[in-house]
């Protein structure tokens, strides 16, 4: 059985290749060729942006336990589901892509200081991040695709994320486990802090 500082090393060498064999940005502009289910459960991998959001959501929720464990995991995807709809419609929100990279540094930081909030609380912060996530993918949305199955799939990618990150924050228990939880949230703000200056 590997030493617990080998578990460690390994955990951050996975997510160093995890960061940096994502492209930085998911929205580049409009994804040609997303026309399905496997497109859209693809999607929430293939930005870092997403990827540490949406685990961030599923981290900051096991930090604040009790009803957040479902509430801010429910509530990120309902209102990314939200904020597509409002852009298929030709609703405006220029402040989409900063409100993203923003999401990413928050929640880093909500995760490193473990702050705690009311449930309500949370749950409105974490609604309106998922509209900025769910509005750009709505704008990016090519004439022709099969919005209902892209959206599925991507709903159900965000939930897994959710739930792999509430797993990770749970198993966390050991004080040295607790301590990187942390360290990883600073990573993703500093991930979220390049992203708003890029």
């Amino acid at each position: 059985m590997p030493k617990p500082k080998h578990i460690y090393s390994r955990t951050a060498i996975v997510g160093l290749l995890l960061v940096y064999a994502a492209s930085v940005f998911a929205h580049d502009g409009v994804h040609a060729g997303i026309m399905g289910f496997a497109d859209g459960f693809a999607h929430p991998f293939s930005g870092v942006d997403h990827l540490l959001a949406m685990l961030g959501i599923g981290l900051w929720a096991a930090q604040n336990r009790r009803s957040a464990l479902w509430v801010l995991p429910v509530a990120f995807p309902l209102m990314m589901v939200l904020g597509a709809a409002l852009a298929t419609i030709g609703v405006g929100m220029p402040i989409a892509e900063p409100g993203i990279a923003g999401s990413v540094a928050v929640l880093g930081l909500l995760i490193a200081f473990a702050v705690r909030m009311p449930v309500w609380g949370a749950a409105l912060l974490v609604s309106l991040f998922g509209m900025f996530h769910g509005y750009a993918h709505g704008a990016e949305m090519p004439e022709g695709a099969a919005m209902g199955m892209f959206g599925l799939g991507f709903v159900l990618a965000t939930l897994t994320l959710h739930l792999a990150g509430v797993a990770i924050g749970l198993l966390a228990t050991h004080p040295r486990a607790l301590a990187a939880v942390r360290v990883g949230g600073m990573g993703i703000a500093a991930v979220g802090m390049y992203l708003l200056a890029a």
